[in-house]
Formats: C-alpha cells, sequence, structure tokens
C-alpha cells in the first residue's frame, strides 16, 4: 500500500504545481517598477499596494 500513497502523493504534487504555475502573475519589467516607486513614494501602505495590485 505505501507504493500507492507514494504515487498519488506525487500526482498530487504535480498538480499543485501546474495549478500555482497557473495562477501566477507576471508583471512586466515596467510594471514592477511602477510598483516598486509607488511603494516608496509611500503614499499609501505597501498592505494597500499588495492589495490593489494583487500581489500575495
Amino acid at each position: 500500500m505505501r507504493a500507492k500513497s507514494t504515487s498519488s502523493k506525487s500526482g498530487a504534487e504535480k498538480a499543485v504545481k501546474y495549478i500555482r504555475r497557473a495562477s501566477r502573475c507576471k508583471f512586466s519589467a515596467e510594471e514592477k517598477i511602477r510598483i516598486v516607486i509607488e511603494g516608496m513614494r509611500g503614499e499609501s501602505s505597501i498592505a494597500d499596494l499588495c492589495r490593489r495590485e494583487g500581489i500575495a
């Protein structure tokens, strides 16, 4: 029975990796620079900025 749990675990791990890859946001270099500069300005909190941009 151990072989089954190991194979299902590796299948589950593959599924999780696929989901993470598919749901990952990709920002362009310009967007990253804009977000960092906006955070450095300090007009709003970093938490608010991340929430607005969808960054965890």
